[in-house]
């Protein structure tokens, strides 16, 4: 089965907002095998709407549109629905008390805008929107169904997680789709492709292996579809056992979707230990992503950014004589700020960068690009010196990177 996701609002067509709607529909059809054909985004004009509309029918299955559900003039999806299903929009009783009770509860007072939410196409099924007031509607015409979403991430994804995913699969006969994500760190995609080059040739026809690099890291994507799911259960768990076998020392990682933060988290919680970062050229960036993982709490303490060198001495404690000597951008100084901010933050792991981002060179004559990682346990430190490259952002984001790498691998090589 094939879909279409179509994202409505001039807002995205000039950059003002990210769709990032589009992405999460994309993995919950993948799941129940539902393959996305392609997503379009188009501007909040009739004439536009019903011209994509007529393109997709019958070319896939499914057509998702999220935005333009909204209670302004600006919102002309549901009118829109309506020309093309040749409706007319009706007052559904479910939805107008449940608008009632969601304003009551917060102590608003209901417009009459609001309640005209509770007006939708007398031929659709409503999804029920249990967090705003554009229901989800349902509406099918010749071989296509139509389904439409409000735009606001948190309401589309809980139509789509509790209402749209369950009825496709209650009604719908599906392919299965496996997947198998790999989480490597430390070696590039043409590194590793090398390196997996013979096992990647002998892959069943219906197995799939996909590339997805970001800096410092390579996802290996095993992705396998069949009608019987045990048999590519097993398929895919004999595989990722040769994979292991090959690229063992930079596997970190196995779960569909999970980051090495997660990975990380996951171990130390499980260990009971705690983590602080002492950052420098990354300006906060790991402790950023340590703590979008839900629950960091039970094991980061906190992070110092010590930007500017003097914060380095007067905070993290490191000596000035070091950095006479050294200079700032140095191993020396990151163990030492490591180790200042494990006994600040009185934690079993520290993270400590420094190092030129560029464009200019700061306060210290190392190379642009330059970074040094350094990471105190509860039996000393270790540092490495890294070249990331240009530009700024390639090097900030790599650091990240590798600073959470070198974290694991001392965790698990050592506890």
């Amino acid at each position: 089965m094939k879909a279409t996701i179509i994202t409505i609002g001039d807002e995205i067509l000039i950059g003002q907002i990210t769709d990032t709607n589009s992405g999460f529909i994309a993995k919950a059809l993948n799941k129940i095998g539902v393959d996305v054909h392609e997503m379009i985004s188009i501007s909040d004009d009739k004439n536009h709407i019903l011209e994509t509309f007529a393109k997709v029918q019958n070319q896939v299955d499914f057509v998702i549109i999220t935005g333009g559900l909204g209670p302004t003039k600006d919102d002309i999806t549901k009118i829109t629905f309506c020309d093309y299903f040749l409706d007319t929009l009706e007052r559904n009783e479910a939805v107008e008390n449940h608008i009632v009770a969601l304003f009551t509860k917060m102590n608003f007072v209901v417009s009459q805008v609001n309640l005209d939410q509770a007006l939708v196409p007398s031929k659709c099924t409503v999804l029920q929107n249990n967090f705003g007031t554009a229901p989800g509607m349902w509406m099918q015409k010749e071989n296509t169904v139509f389904v439409s979403l409000p735009g606001v991430p948190y309401e589309m994804k809980a139509i789509v997680t509790n209402e749209l995913i369950p009825k496709i699969v209650n009604e719908y006969k599906r392919p299965y789709i496996l997947h198998k994500t790999i989480l490597t760190y430390g070696q590039g995609e043409s590194i590793v492709a090398k390196r997996i080059e013979e096992w990647e040739d002998k892959l069943p026809t219906f197995v799939k292996l996909a590339y997805l690099p970001s800096p410092g890291r390579v996802r290996l994507r095993l992705s396998a579809r069949g009608l019987e799911e045990y048999f590519l259960h097993t398929t895919i768990n004999r595989l990722v056992t040769e994979l292991q076998e090959i690229i063992n020392d930079i596997i970190v990682g196995f779960e569909e979707d999970e980051s090495i933060e997660v990975v990380l988290g996951k171990l130390l919680a499980q260990k009971g230990f705690t983590l602080s970062t002492a950052e420098s050229c990354t300006g906060g960036k790991i402790s950023e992503v340590i703590t979008s993982v839900s629950g960091s709490s039970a094991y980061f303490r906190g992070s110092i950014v010590s930007y500017a060198t003097d914060t380095k001495v007067s905070i993290l404690k490191v000596n000035q004589s070091t950095i006479n000597a050294y200079s700032v951008v140095s191993k020396q100084v990151a163990e030492e700020m490591a180790c200042g901010a494990q006994k600040l933050l009185q934690t079993d792991f520290a993270i400590a960068t420094t190092g030129n981002a560029g464009p200019a060179k700061g306060d210290a004559d190392a190379t642009v690009g330059t970074v040094c990682l350094a990471i105190a346990t509860p039996k000393g430190v270790c540092s490495e010196v890294y070249n990331f490259g240009q530009p700024r952002q390639k090097v900030i984001d790599r650091a990240v990177n590798k600073g959470l790498e070198l974290l694991l691998k001392e965790i698990l090589k050592n506890y």
